[in-house]
């Protein structure tokens, strides 16, 4: 049972998205007495955000079950600097049309999983372009500039990676958890922002930001970080061979995105059913609870609930039936399609799909014989291929058709 007293951190305590706290029994005290305004923050690097991002969509989602009130923070200011935490590179700088584009995709995630509005507990989206970019440079260093130590953010981890490989850190880069801290503070000013959540990657900068706000303004602040989500077998969530599971539907299709959900490794589906579904915690430890065939199951409720949150209720049942057509032989309307060109190779159409990285890997399993059309295995790598499905193993699947 949880020791704490307020539905906020009950209920990220038991779904398991706690990993640091600050001040927990001053968190704890504050969400029982007012509504808590928190924010997380995301930069606009790319048209959408990935799986690896849904950890901290859900956070600001359960904020607001909890009855509080969260602000998504989109970085077109930090954008322009890039967050140099864990990278081994400097980021490619993007203009500012490219930084309002990726603004307005990315945006359009977040308004399937939180309500916006004007009401005490209504989620509102805001840019952190409309102060950073008006600073003036020696007024900031003045005022927030003289509150940072320099030695300490030399021991930082992310900081101290880059160091160690000898890896050039740019000023520029250097800068970004300044930016950060000050989003805080600005934030605590202009929205009464109490709590900053992220990932535990993010523990340094988000403690800047407590500390700026109770340094400059002498406002206690708090913050919250949840686990690195990675999978069972230690890898990174969301990385797969075929790349990223992006969560804009131009991007990935609502099918793929159901399939990345049904093939989560056994271990991982009751904690994955915890962070990204809705389901109550007693259907959980129920499905949690199945052994050997039953567990697919559970996998196949943990792909359609997560598809529900974010692809709606219909297209998520679209997937799960184009699933069970496929897998009984049948042909589903929510397979990926190629369209095939004249001379095309069944290895070109593989790599393709993107079901193997190279036409080398295609040819290797199609020696493997885990390559088919229509139920046919494959042996050559140079066929011609038609119109049909083209499977690769039992769990990829994907129709050809004439453009």
């Amino acid at each position: 049972m949880s020791s704490y007293q307020s539905s906020l951190l009950k209920l990220l305590d038991e779904r398991g998205y706690i990993h640091q706290l600050t001040d927990a029994a001053g968190l704890d005290s504050l969400a029982v007495r007012e509504t808590v305004t928190g924010y997380i923050g995301f930069d606009a690097t790319a048209p959408s955000l990935h799986v690896g991002s849904l950890v901290q969509i859900m956070l600001l989602r359960r904020l607001q079950q909890a009855g509080h009130r969260p602000i998504v923070l989109m970085g077109g200011g930090t954008t322009k600097v890039g967050d140099p935490s864990f990278k081994s590179e400097e980021r490619q700088l993007l203009d500012e049309e490219t930084i309002a584009r990726n603004i307005a995709s990315i945006g359009r995630i977040f308004e399937r999983f939180l309500t916006f509005g004007d009401g005490p507990t209504d989620a509102i989206m805001l840019n952190n372009d409309d102060w950073l970019s008006g600073l003036e440079y020696l007024p900031f260093l003045r005022e927030v500039g003289r509150h940072f130590s320099v030695n300490r953010m030399l021991t930082f981890d992310s900081v101290q990676l880059r160091l160690e490989r000898e890896q050039s850190l740019s000023f520029l880069e250097f800068n970004y958890m300044i930016m950060q801290a000050y989003d805080f503070l600005e934030l605590s000013r202009r929205e009464g922002c109490r709590l900053q959540l992220g990932g535990s990657d993010q523990w340094g900068n988000i403690v800047n930001g407590v500390e700026l706000c109770r340094r400059a303004d002498g406002t206690e602040v708090f913050a919250v970080t949840t686990p690195l989500i990675t999978t069972a077998d230690g890898g990174k969530m969301g990385k797969t061979a075929r790349g990223a599971i992006w969560l804009n539907a131009d991007q990935l299709s609502a099918y793929d995105y159901w399939q990345f959900w049904r093939n989560t490794q056994d271990a991982d589906v009751g904690r994955f059913l915890r962070l990204f579904t809705d389901l109550p915690l007693e259907q959980i430890a129920k499905l949690e609870s199945l052994r050997d065939a039953e567990i697919n199951d559970a996998k196949v409720v943990l792909a359609t609930e997560a598809t529900a949150l974010l692809h709606g209720r219909e297209a998520a049942l679209d997937a799960k039936a184009t699933a069970k057509t496929t897998f009984a032989g049948g042909v589903g309307e929510q397979l990926p399609t190629l369209a095939i060109t004249d001379g095309m190779t069944v290895a070109q159409a593989l790599t393709a799909l993107g079901f193997t990285a190279s036409n080398g890997e295609a040819k290797r399993k199609i020696a493997e014989g885990a390559v088919r059309i229509d139920d046919a295995v494959v042996s050559d790598p140079a066929l011609v291929v038609s119109e049909g499905r083209l499977s690769l193993g039992k769990k990829k699947h994907g129709l050809l058709s004439r453009s």
